[in-house]
C-alpha cells in the first residue's frame, strides 16, 4: 500500500507504533517473534521510511560524497557505480565530484567547512595533496580514503596490495616464457605513490626469477591514459631490442599500448604479450582482450561505505589499512585465442 505510515504497519502487526520503530531503524532489540511479525506486515503493506525525516531527526543530510581524480576513467566510473548501489542499501545518496588531481582542489574540498554541511562523510581518492595535509584538516568531516596514494595512520583506507598485484602481474609473464619484460607507468615523484608500489611488485618478480630489472625498459608516464601508453610502447618498440612482453600499470596504458603495437605491425601476444590493472569492461572486450589483474570494485565499495557510515556514527574501530581482494584475469594479451571467454 503506497504511503502507508508506521500506524498503518502497527495495526496490521497488532503491537505498538513504538515497535514498529524499534524495528525499522534498529535502535533497541526487539523479539525474534516480534519483529518477523512487523516485517510481514511492512512487506504486506510495502513500506517505505521517509529518509528525509529520519536524517534530519539524527542531524544528517542522509548524504555522502564520492570524490575521484576523473570520473570519465573507466575504474573510477565503475567504482562509482558501486559505490552508489553499497550506499543506498543503507539508506543514503552519493554526491559525485572529481579533483582532476588538483591538489588545490582536493585542499579545497578538505578546508571548507561549508561542505561539512552538504555531505555527512567523504570517501576521497587524492592524488596530489600529502599525509600531512590530511592530517592538518580543517574539515572535520568523516573521511576514508580509496586508492593506494596516501595512508598515514590516522585515516580508514581501503586499496588493494599493489604490490602483490604487479608482482602476480609480471610473474604471470613469467611464466609464459617472457624474459624481456618490459614496465609501463612508473612515477618517480612524490605523489605517485601507486606507481612506485607496482614498480616495487614487477622488480620483486623479476628478482625472484634471477633477472636484473632493464632500467631502459621502465617507461614512466604523468598520468595512466591511453595515449600516453601508447607513446610509452613506441618508445619501446624503438629500441635496439624490444621487450618480448609489457606490465602496463592500469588498463587504459595497455590499451593504448596495444593500439601501438597493432598500428606497428606486431602481434599480441605472439610478439609481445600484453597485462594491464584494474579490470575495466573495456579490456574485456578489447581486440585482443586484456589479461587483467581486478581489484574487486564492490568489495572496495561496500568496505569503504560501511567504514565511512561507522566513522559517521562512531561505531568504527580505530583508523586502519583494509586491503581488498584482487584476481589475474588471463585473457588473449597474454595467453591468445585459447583464453576467450
Amino acid at each position: 500500500m503506497a504511503g502507508s505510515t508506521l500506524r498503518d504497519v502497527a495495526r496490521r502487526a497488532g503491537v505498538s507504533i513504538r515497535t514498529v520503530s524499534n524495528v525499522v531503524n534498529g535502535s533497541v532489540p526487539v523479539s525474534d517473534e516480534l519483529r518477523a511479525r512487523v516485517q510481514a506486515a511492512l512487506d504486506e503493506l510495502d513500506y517505505r521510511p521517509n529518509l528525509v525525516a529520519r536524517n534530519l531527526r539524527r542531524g544528517r543530510s542522509g548524504m555522502i560524497a564520492l570524490v575521484v581524480p576523473e570520473l570519465d576513467v573507466p575504474y573510477f566510473a565503475e567504482l562509482a557505480r558501486e559505490v552508489i548501489t553499497a550506499a543506498r542499501a543503507h539508506g543514503y545518496v552519493v554526491m559525485l565530484d572529481q579533483t582532476d588531481g588538483d591538489g588545490a582542489r582536493e585542499r579545497e574540498l578538505l578546508g571548507r567547512e561549508s561542505r561539512a554541511t552538504m555531505f555527512d562523510g567523504l570517501l576521497l581518492s587524492p592524488l596530489a595533496i600529502s599525509a600531512e595535509e590530511l592530517r592538518l584538516r580543517t574539515n572535520r568531516v568523516p573521511v576514508v580514503l580509496l586508492g593506494e596514494h596516501i595512508f598515514n595512520g590516522s585515516l580508514h583506507h581501503v586499496a588493494i596490495d599493489n604490490v602483490t598485484a604487479a608482482r602476480e602481474a609480471t610473474e604471470h609473464l613469467l611464466a609464459l616464457g617472457r624474459r624481456r619484460i618490459a614496465a609501463i607507468g612508473d612515477q618517480p615523484y612524490s605523489t605517485g605513490e601507486t606507481a612506485q608500489l607496482r614498480t616495487i611488485g614487477y622488480r620483486q618478480a623479476l628478482e625472484r626469477a634471477g633477472l636484473t630489472a632493464d632500467e631502459g625498459l621502465i617507461v614512466p608516464t604523468p598520468r595512466f591514459h591511453r595515449h600516453l601508453g601508447a607513446e610509452a610502447m613506441e618508445r619501446l618498440l624503438a629500441l635496439p631490442e624490444p621487450p618480448d612482453a609489457v606490465f602496463c600499470y592500469n588498463d587504459l596504458l595497455a590499451i593504448g599500448a596495444m593500439h601501438a603495437l597493432t598500428r606497428a605491425g606486431v602481434r599480441v601476444p605472439d610478439d609481445i604479450a600484453v597485462v594491464g590493472v584494474d579490470g575495466i569492461q573495456e579490456g574485456r572486450y578489447s581486440s585482443p582482450s586484456l589479461t587483467t589483474v581486478a581489484p574487486d570494485k564492490a568489495q572496495i565499495a561496500r568496505t569503504a561505505v560501511s567504514t565511512l557510515l561507522g566513522v559517521i556514527d562512531g561505531s568504527a574501530p580505530p583508523p586502519a589499512e583494509v586491503k581488498a581482494p584482487h584476481r589475474l584475469l588471463v585473457r588473449e594479451s597474454t595467453a591468445g585465442p585459447a583464453a576467450r571467454a
